[in-house]
């Protein structure tokens, strides 16, 4: 895994690291979004341009937020690997572990 979306993101979904990901790799669940740790490059555009700076290199996650890795590769082995976001669009539910936050807004 190389990039990761944490806590800031849940709820808020800006997607301004959709627009500048080179290769499409961020994907959208019911109330935050996903970095495919198979698809991404480990570019870090994604990383500045995040308006809530909700994105880290995974070995600077916050303590409090390191479960993310987890929640992303649950995300991950459920939906598989799509080869690009665009393609299927948003799905429709999130990891346990971050359903189950209160919401964030």
């Amino acid at each position: 895994m190389t990039y990761v979306i944490a806590q800031p993101c849940v709820d808020v979904k800006d997607k301004a690291c959709v627009d500048e990901c080179p290769v499409d790799c961020i994907y959208e669940g019911k109330r935050s979004l996903y970095i495919n740790p198979n698809e991404c490059v480990d570019c870090g555009a994604c990383e500045p341009v995040c308006p809530v700076e909700a994105i880290f290199y995974e070995d600077d996650l916050p303590e409090e937020w390191t479960w993310y890795k987890d929640a992303a590769t649950d995300f991950f082995a459920e939906v598989g690997d799509a080869g690009g976001a665009a393609a299927v669009g948003a799905y429709g539910h999130d990891p346990e572990q971050v359903s189950a936050l209160p919401a964030q807004k």
